[in-house]
């Protein structure tokens, strides 16, 4: 029996005249995702995605699993393939859903006649489909409003396709369609979940991470790469650059006022930044913060660190609250990582009593009164890069 994965667009359904580029970005990260499960073939038609294997006998499930995770895809199945024939449909379907109607009490059939030229209608499909899995099925009740299985019926326009419950894809965007930006990767729970947020958008990701040796461990490195790793189960592959920052950290402690400590740190982050991001096209930045989360996230420390910023800097997270955040980081399986105990260099020399409503101009001053740029130009060109890809 042959079987293919129906995938199905959510908004990029909506697209005009550049639908069709959309389409290609999309067909290209699917292709890729799979690849290493066989050969298939990839095809769209009518805002979905067919995914054919060119081996009948292949396990649709890994790729299900796969392409559930890639952004641009709201629903996907599996799906017998039949002729555009009622007697075809009704046969297959009795095969197909065997086990699921065995293990289920209550059923209804949908039925969507994409082609009209199909001799029945909807309604007529569905009332002749029902009585014959009734008839086979006799443990089953009709139940119109909330079934266990709900069997539909596709009419499209080459073939039909019966299947059993729509699967959730991630939605959002194909990664790469929007263009690429830096996520400042902490070892945290948030900037992993602003990255993926991101990426659903269609950004494509990079990464930026500073350690402060020996004030910080090679753990603590180890633990933000896999958390890039997990990322590109739905970003696909993620550059990532690593940048020596004690001696800017040691600079700061020595030569700047303790309550501007943390909000100058971050400054000095953001310049490097957007200096590697332009040399990789990146348009952008991206963080995790989120308003009044801590000092240095409140709305004048963040209007003091954009003022270096070049570039738009992103923060999908800045009206969630953390128990929002977390939610999502359990679901993308960053929280366990996240919260391994080991800390970043944001933590290192953190002050006191740190200034939550920073003026601009005694920021400028404080972190003028040292000449930062020979170090920030010796962390640009130490800055050590590798690649994670997907699997």
């Amino acid at each position: 029996m042959k079987e293919v994965v129906l995938a199905k667009y959510g908004e990029m359904a909506l697209k005009g005249l550049n639908k069709r580029t959309f389409e290609d970005m999309l067909t290209k990260n699917i292709k890729r995702r799979i690849k290493p499960l066989g050969s298939f073939i990839c095809t769209t038609a009518q805002s979905t995605m067919y995914i054919t294997p060119n081996d009948e006998n292949a396990d649709l499930s890994d790729v299900v699993d796969r392409v559930g995770k890639i952004f641009g895809i709201a629903t996907l199945c599996r799906a017998c393939v039949c002729e555009k024939d009622f007697g075809d449909i009704a046969e297959k379907s009795v095969e197909y859903l065997a086990d699921t109607l065995n293990n289920a009490r209550t059923f209804k059939v949908n039925a969507k006649r994409a082609d009209k030229t199909f001799p029945m209608k909807s309604p007529e499909i569905c009332m002749e489909l029902g009585g014959i899995l009734l008839e086979k099925f006799p443990h089953l009740t009709v139940d119109v409003k909330n079934p266990q299985v709900t069997v539909t019926v596709e009419i499209r326009d080459t073939n039909a396709y019966v299947h059993g419950e729509n699967l959730k894809g991630a939605g959002g965007l194909p990664v790469g369609s929007s263009g690429k930006a830096m996520l400042l990767l902490s070892g945290g729970i948030d900037s992993p979940v602003a990255g993926w947020m991101m990426a659903k958008r269609g950004v494509h990701i990079e990464a930026i991470h500073y350690v402060s040796p020996p004030y910080t461990s090679d753990r603590a490195q180890l633990k933000v790469e896999q958390l890039c790793d997990k990322l590109t189960d739905y970003c696909g592959g993620i550059a990532f650059h690593c940048v020596p920052f004690t001696e800017i950290q040691e600079a700061i402690k020595d030569n700047c006022p303790e309550e501007f400590f943390t909000i100058i740190m971050r400054r000095l982050m953001m310049e490097i930044a957007q200096r590697i991001a332009a040399k990789d096209n990146c348009l952008a930045l991206i963080t995790g913060e989120s308003v009044g989360q801590v000092a240095s996230q409140t709305m004048a420390a963040i209007a003091c660190t954009d003022a270096v910023c070049r570039i738009p800097v992103f923060r999908p997270l800045v009206g969630m609250d953390k128990t929002e955040i977390i939610e999502i980081a359990r679901k993308i399986d960053t929280f366990e990582t996240s919260t391994l105990p080991y800390e970043d260099c944001c933590t290192v020399f953190t002050p006191r009593h740190p200034k939550v409503r920073p003026q601009l101009s005694d920021v400028e001053k404080a972190q003028n009164s040292f000449d930062f740029e020979p170090l920030i130009q010796k962390a640009v060109k130490n800055t050590e890069m590798k690649t994670f890809n997907f699997n």
